[in-house]
């Protein structure tokens, strides 16, 4: 699933593409891309016809665009789930094998989405009825979602304390969106090796210091990988534009066993961490 650098660099993309446009016409061509929507496919086309992009914003891993007509405004979510893609293509282009949703814009233009495994989909949601403490008014399906390192409200002391007041592992604290959200499987096990600290290592007894650590790491690679685009290891995850990121060169841990580390050449290992796969240096990552 596309973590926080890909979503962002995919936000990044919409919007010079997309706000202030007005959607003119829309097709759900597959019906489970139009699931999560109360009403179905035929529903979000008549909620979407007609309106305006007015921004797109995102949380962790969430995407949203906010959308008005002349008598309302709503928030279109998009869940890319595994495979879904947010492509910018000009009218009359062809249409890829996996096209589910198309929406055409009054610029020429079609914002498509594109899935090939079908997880993902867009739905309108309801707006909360308080805004956060920066005045954004957030969608009801979004709202649980913890603020991510590079969110103006993110307060690291805050969550420093959260992680060490659980009895738990630690790299299961980074992957709880309730917590700290944008974290997935990768940037994980890049920021744990950053800061030389294995996964498995319970939450409670690591030292202040140590977790504020850890969290300045999750930035910095986050903030690294959205530099050039995101982590691309196959054609699932791309740019509005269609292109690649490039991080997956710049990988100390994830996806590395059976190579030497980068840093003290022990030989990096994987194991088995919440049906995912963790990638860790035995030496440098010690188990305590």
């Amino acid at each position: 699933m596309p973590e926080l650098p890909e979503v962002e660099t995919v936000r990044r993309g919409l919007a010079d593409h997309v706000e202030r446009r007005i959607i003119t016409s829309v097709d759900v061509l597959h019906p489970r891309s139009a699931r999560r929507h109360v009403g179905g496919g035929a529903d979000l086309v008549g909620r979407l016809t007609g309106t305006r992009v007015a921004g797109v914003h995102r949380r962790g891993k969430y995407l949203w665009l906010d959308m008005a007509d002349s008598a309302d405004s709503f928030p279109l979510v998009v869940h890319l789930g595994m495979s879904g893609q947010m492509l910018i293509s000009p009218a009359g282009a062809e249409d890829h094998i996996h096209l589910r949703i198309r929406a055409t814009l009054d610029d020429g233009n079609e914002l498509r989405f594109v899935d090939q495994r079908t997880f993902g989909g867009w739905h309108v949601d309801e707006y909360v009825d308080t805004p956060d403490e920066l005045g954004r008014w957030l969608p009801e399906s979004i709202a649980h979602i913890a603020p991510d390192p590079f969110d103006p409200t993110f307060d690291a002391a805050r969550v420093t304390a959260v992680i060490r007041s659980r009895h738990t592992k630690i790299k299961r604290a980074l992957l709880d969106q309730t917590v700290i959200s944008g974290v997935g499987n990768i940037y994980a096990d890049e920021a744990l090796w950053r800061s030389r600290v294995h996964g498995t290592r319970l939450t409670d007894g690591l030292s202040r210091a140590k977790v504020i650590d850890l969290l300045a790491s999750v930035s910095d690679v986050m903030g690294d990988a959205l530099v050039v685009g995101g982590t691309s290891f196959d054609s699932l995850y791309v740019n509005v534009n269609g292109e690649s990121g490039y991080f997956e060169r710049s990988l100390n841990a994830y996806g590395r066993a059976g190579e030497p580390c980068r840093r003290c050449g022990a030989i990096m290992r994987r194991e088995q961490f919440m049906n995912r796969s963790s990638y860790f240096c035995p030496k440098c990552q010690r188990k305590r």
